[in-house]
């Protein structure tokens, strides 16, 4: 049976829709009913917290297959590689539930589901050619990115300036910025790195000699999968070429993309037929990475009149008091489609402001607590800790580890980030693309005797891609020999993936002991990455999907690995996105953290400070304590200094909204005055004192 056949599914195996939409709402079906199967108007779907999104987008999916779609003409868009698996997988589920293994086959034809870009990447690659690339270019992530801009820094002379020139990860991020916000360099300046505006003329030539290196080295960033294809479909012809494979276009997360993925959106679909976005304005949190609240505000005008709003509301997370709460925050936003989140989950406990002292008390208010509920049949998995900045949570993790209390922190190295990783991945890179000279550069000091100017010289020597051409580097010795045979193989075909990786690996093994003391742990990574290269087709696919979307290191994370059966969550609010956990505290919700003082400068960064506000809240399913620390320490200063300030409330909690929360002060006052848990037993009023000293 050829595949064409294969995903032809005979009329009579499809279930009626009743069958298909049990379970979803009234909202739900419309959504996922619009346009009966076939390619209609645009569609955006606001999709409040805890709503059921990720059921509903799947369900439409499915939807779309049992009406006769074909799974190879429809592009997935989502914000990361798993979210796209996870929607493949519950497509697989409902579609096998109601029509069987045909069923099946069908969601395994979503060939074209993933990042914007792992697809950009994929994309690329099939029109390089058209548009002027070799099609075998690697892509750098950003620790190489920041390694090549800083190498082409050093060439223009910036890295030896009078004043102090922006470093190369500041560098990059204003690129990626200017890039990624389809802005002007001196507006990004301006906006976002202010004291480098004076070198805004230095920044503009080291970006054009940054572009022009990626070219020499045919190589692109992560970035330019996004410029380029931007570029590529404003080219009519091309954009009609790839608009017309596929019939359905769906945008998860719509909230959270840029302006340059907004414009690759309206160059496929100008009309935005068989296009669907979904999405929440209020939980747009990631400007700092270029991502704008107006590209899911401004949808319905962008593809007027045609564009249907459907609201999901119901939320089938968290209990009513804490929705109350958390619409009555979201409600002041000064722009928004507006939604209230309801629940059939009552419960008589309403979200709590918690006054403490300081930032000691609000750790032992904080533990106290979560001991409790474990004490009440709540596990520690089952709550989490959420902060506006990283930093915040460092008294909590003292009182934590006092308390034999485990936790994970959500953070740590990427596994492209472990530099015994990113070894093994160089070689494969370079072996993929000689010209790739930062790959090139950091495989050559593997050798002993290799340091930074025998490995440029050695790049200079040859201008042709023949790796077994390169001159040996003086004092490189009997090492060389079996590189240059190892690095010649790999570059010449034809490849016997990924048989090869385990050649690489063993190669490396032996400079990974000499280099690192904790060779072992590290070992574990590269078996790790090998088990990872047995699932791709080629050694091009697994090179470009492992550098758009990492998996976790099990070494070099921030922390001894735990052992525990059992540990608490601790996380940033924007890590915690999509996640969900009985009980949630919220540290420091004072105006100076929750709004951050450094974002607080314009309304839209209010905006998205109330919005991360609402985000934690909505974390919530049972229990929700916002934390308030009557003083604190002031940003940069040490604890044991006595530089604080007193706090306010948040802002966003203001006097007329109070009603929806419990106050609570602790430690608590007892009848008498005294407070629990501390060693007061009278309580002294001295405003008397303070009059009669000046009567």
């Amino acid at each position: 049976m050829n595949a064409q056949a294969a995903l032809l599914v005979p009329e009579e195996s499809v279930p009626p829709p009743a069958d298909r939409l049990a379970g979803l709402n009234e909202n739900q079906r419309r959504a996922v009913e619009h346009g009966s199967g076939q390619p209609a108007g645009p569609l955006l779907i606001i999709a409040g917290a805890g709503s059921g999104k990720t059921n509903t987008l799947a369900h439409r999916v499915a939807h779309l297959l049992a009406e006769g779609a074909d799974p190879r003409r429809i592009l997935l868009l989502t914000f990361s590689r798993r979210a796209a698996s996870e929607m493949i997988r519950r497509v697989g589920q409902i579609t096998a539930k109601v029509m069987g293994a045909k069923g099946a086959t069908l969601s395994e034809g979503l060939t074209w589901a993933g990042t914007f870009h792992a697809i950009g990447a994929r994309l690329l690659r099939e029109y390089a050619y058209q548009i002027g690339l070799d099609p075998s270019f690697t892509i750098h992530d950003r620790e190489d990115s920041a390694d090549l801009i800083n190498l082409v820094r050093y060439e223009l002379g910036f890295s030896k300036t009078e004043n102090r020139f922006p470093s190369k990860g500041t560098c990059l991020a204003i690129y990626s910025r200017v890039v990624n916000a389809q802005d002007d360099l001196e507006n990004v300046l301006k906006e976002a790195f202010p004291w480098c505006l004076a070198w805004a003329a230095e920044l503009r030539s080291l970006f054009a000699a940054y572009v022009e290196a990626k070219l020499a080295n045919n190589v692109l960033d992560y970035d330019d999968l996004l410029l380029w294809w931007s570029h590529m479909v404003a080219e009519p012809m091309i954009a009609a070429d790839i608009s017309v494979r596929f019939d359905h276009v769906m945008v998860d997360e719509y909230q959270d993309t840029n302006r340059l993925q907004s414009s690759i959106l309206k160059a496929l679909k100008p009309d935005g037929k068989g296009v669907t976005v979904v999405g929440d304005d209020a939980q747009s949190i990631y400007s700092f990475r270029a991502a704008t609240v107006r590209n899911i505000l401004d949808f319905p005008a962008q593809f007027s009149p045609a564009a249907e709003i459907i609201t999901l509301d119901r939320n089938y997370r968290s209990t009513q008091p804490i929705l109350a709460a958390a619409n009555a925050v979201i409600a002041l936003a000064s722009e928004r489609f507006t939604k209230n989140l309801w629940t059939d989950r009552q419960s008589s406990e309403r979200p709590q402001l918690v006054t403490v002292r300081d930032e000691a008390g609000q750790a032992d208010f904080v533990a106290g607590q979560i001991l409790e509920n474990r004490e009440a049949g709540m596990t520690l998995k089952q709550q989490a800790v959420l902060f506006r900045a990283s930093h915040h949570s460092g008294p909590l993790e003292v009182e934590l580890t006092r308390r034999n209390i485990p936790f994970v922190k959500f953070g740590g190295l990427k596994f492209l980030d472990a530099s015994h990783v990113k070894d093994m991945l160089a070689l494969l890179r370079w072996a993929q693309n000689p010209r790739d000279r930062v790959a090139g550069f950091r495989v050559l000091q593997l050798l002993p005797g290799v340091g930074p100017t025998s490995a440029a010289n050695v790049l200079d020597a040859v201008g042709v891609d023949d790796i077994a051409a390169l001159p040996a580097p003086p004092r490189a010795g009997a090492d060389w020999p079996d590189f240059i045979e190892l690095a010649a193989s790999l570059h010449k075909g034809p490849s016997d993936w990924p048989g090869e990786i385990e050649r690489v690996r063993r190669w490396y093994e032996p400079h990974l002991e000499r280099m690192h003391e904790d060779a072992a742990t590290r070992r574990a990574d590269l078996l790790q990455l090998e088990q990872i290269a047995a699932g791709y087709e080629s050694r091009e696919r697994f090179l470009t999907e492992l550098t758009l979307d990492p998996p976790d290191a099990t070494s070099d994370e921030a922390g001894t690995p735990l052992r525990d059966e059992d540990y608490l969550i601790l996380s940033t609010i924007h890590s915690a996105k999509g996640q969900e956990w009985k009980a949630v505290f919220v540290l420091n919700t004072v105006d100076g953290c929750l709004p951050a003082d450094l974002a607080a400068g314009t309304k839209n960064d209010l905006e998205e400070e109330r919005r991360l506000l609402y985000v934690a809240m909505t974390r919530a399913r049972d229990s929700l304590h916002l934390v308030m620390p009557q003083r604190f320490f002031t940003h940069g200063q040490p604890s044991q200094g006595d530089r604080h300030v007193y706090a306010n409330r948040t802002r966003f909690i203001p006097s007329s909204i109070l009603d929806r929360f419990q106050q609570v002060m602790w430690p608590k006052v007892a009848a008498s005055g005294t407070r629990q848990q501390s060693g007061i037993h009278s309580s002294i009023d001295l405003r008397d004192r303070m009059r009669g000293m000046w009567r």
